[in-house]
């Protein structure tokens, strides 16, 4: 067995392990000291010593070319990878988020105070990790760049190299992180928006304490992620057939929303294209004057010819039609779900985690008196 097949399959029986042992440590003891250990682990192991390529993230890529170019193979073991947090967020919540993915454990080690952002910027902000997918999808889907892969902030930080940019970029998401709650896992990561749907029908929930709430409000104030909702009574008075009607509305405007992310995007799909090797050889091709690009001279010294060229153009920008065409309608449609969501209002008597939005950091746990007095009985 190659040395590498070996160290992805040690990958897989360790990120198993860890998010067993943080799903116990989540449901059965509610400890925070367990994730802050596997939050450690995963930075050195995942992290520094994987180089930061063990990645769920970045398999999303892997698995949308496999399902659009059946000539690609997907590795076993990438599929793996991209299967387990979503089952563990099935059954446990996203337990992968806690500690065990070395991105979000490496911002969660910096955190130190939490300045909130408001419920409405956050909201908006919520929505980049969708776009982030939908471009993703696109671009791996007609083999044109894994742009996950390559604007991940967090890699050069663990190669300790890499471009200049993408290094200051990182580091300047880690000092934001010092002060707001995991910045990149909430308003960036596409696998972690993929997390928190599946999420949301966990079977079983994270909860800041077995006992009755007593609405304190520490919980809440100590979540980094502002995943702990306070008591809601409608105090604005506001009538129940007016929120009906406003849902009824989005309800009506989530098709419309769909349909034109897709028109929009697939519009523009000629444009995108450019992002492919051919398309962009090309348009190389097409402005060539003297001065040769190194594109160009390599497309000569090749032999290829201008009709093969031309056939992949068109064949290329075909597909972008299509995967344009669906990577905007994702877009569309979760925008028209927010929008339905932030209309709901449901009456709260206590303090409430959101399942979607819950790391499962356990930060709350070491703050509730509830938990507190069980461990001084």
């Amino acid at each position: 067995m190659p040395w590498e097949t070996f160290w992805s399959w040690v990958d897989v029986v360790l990120l198993v392990g860890l998010m067993s042992l943080v799903a116990w440590a989540v449901h059965r003891r509610p400890s925070r000291r367990i994730i802050f250990a596997v939050s450690v682990v995963s930075v050195l192991y995942f992290g520094f010593f994987r180089t930061g390529c063990v990645c769920s993230i970045g398999s999303i890529q892997n698995v949308v070319l496999a399902l659009g170019d059946s000539s690609y193979r997907l590795p076993l073991v990438v599929l793996v990878l991209f299967l387990l947090p979503l089952v563990f967020a099935l059954f446990f919540g996203r337990v992968f988020c806690a500690g065990v993915c070395p991105m979000g454990a490496l911002q969660e080690l910096v955190n130190v105070r939490n300045f909130r952002i408001s419920r409405a910027v956050a909201s908006a902000l919520s929505f980049f990790p969708w776009i982030y997918l939908g471009f993703a999808i696109l671009y791996a889907a007609t083999r044109s760049q894994f742009i996950i892969c390559r604007f991940d902030p967090f890699v050069p930080i663990f190669r300790l190299s890499g471009d200049v940019g993408m290094i200051v970029f990182g580091v300047s998401l880690l000092v934001l992180s010092v002060f707001v709650g995991r910045p990149f896992c909430r308003f960036l990561c596409p696998y972690g928006a993929i997390l928190g749907v599946v999420s949301s029908v966990a079977t079983k929930r994270v909860e800041v304490t077995k006992k009755a709430c007593i609405n304190c409000t520490l919980c809440h104030n100590a979540c980094p992620v502002d995943a702990i909702r306070e008591p809601y009574a409608n105090k604005g008075g506001e009538r129940r057939m007016k929120g009906v009607r406003r849902v009824l509305l989005y309800l009506v405007m989530l098709p419309l929303l769909t349909f034109g992310g897709g028109w929009l995007l697939s519009s523009q799909s000629d444009t995108l294209s450019i992002a492919h090797r051919d398309v962009y050889l090309y348009t190389l091709l097409q402005e060539a004057s003297s001065n040769l690009p190194p594109e160009v001279e390599a497309f000569h010294e090749m032999g290829r010819s201008m009709e093969d060229l031309e056939a992949s153009v068109v064949s290329v920008r075909e597909a972008y039609k299509h995967w344009a065409w669906l990577a905007g309608a994702l877009i569309g449609f979760v925008l028209g779900c927010k929008l339905i969501r932030l209309s709901v209002k449901r009456t709260r008597k206590t303090y409430e985690i959101e399942p979607s939005a819950c790391v499962a950091c356990g930060k709350c746990f070491d703050y509730c008196p509830q938990n507190i007095a069980v461990k001084n009985e």
